[in-house]
């Protein structure tokens, strides 16, 4: 993905109401912030944000948080975000670190078009290898969920391994999304790109 720099980066997140400059202050205490009880789904690595508001705007009683860790994407979100949109908070950070940032507070995790990472020496890097997934036990409230999108099919088949053998079960699973009869799409982004494309995108929904 190549980042084109947002010159006014910093004066877009400083200026924000959804932007959580201390995120770590938090841990165990989302619900506070957002003075509610609904559930906390988390985007991991939300890019520009269209799915995160989308979902936002169609699902009041949930709380979204979004984290991004490229100062220049989550500006480009923040400028999409409504003021009056109370139930989204975004972070930038690295995903890396959300084992400090919430202790069970989190009900489902979103992982859209994640980076495929596909050298094998990288793959560990990649948001459903068992290092990710360990950090995860210590974010998610019940019981996990996790959704995932992407286009291709080389991470899609690692993820199927990786979650299955660390004990997660698949709910459902589709190779190709906008051909299938699963409801309540929200597009991101590069979704809607690839679309258009006429690439196959892959779904799948896991819980353990």
């Amino acid at each position: 993905m190549r980042l084109r720099n947002v010159k006014n980066k910093e004066e877009i997140m400083n200026s924000s109401i959804h932007l959580v400059r201390n995120p770590f202050d938090h841990r165990g205490k989302w619900s506070n912030l957002f003075a509610n009880d609904n559930p906390i789904y988390l985007e991991i690595g939300m890019g520009k944000g269209d799915f995160l508001i989308e979902s936002a705007k169609e699902n009041r009683d949930i709380n979204y948080i979004g984290i991004e860790k490229y100062d220049s994407v989550i500006a480009r979100a923040i400028e999409k975000v409504p003021d009056d949109l109370t139930n989204l908070r975004l972070i930038r950070g690295d995903a890396l670190d959300l084992g400090e940032m919430f202790s069970k507070e989190i009900d489902r995790i979103y992982l859209n078009f994640s980076d495929p990472w596909p050298k094998k020496r990288h793959m560990n890097r990649r948001l459903t290898s068992h290092i990710f997934l360990k950090i995860y036990d210590k974010v998610f409230k019940n019981r996990p969920e996790i959704h995932q999108k992407t286009d291709n099919i080389d991470l899609f088949a690692y993820s199927i391994v990786s979650l299955s053998t660390y004990g997660y079960t698949l709910e459902e699973v589709s190779l190709d999304l906008h051909n299938s009869d699963i409801q309540n799409n929200v597009m991101t982004e590069y979704e809607k790109r690839f679309v258009k494309l006429g690439h196959k995108i892959n779904y799948l929904v896991a819980k353990k």
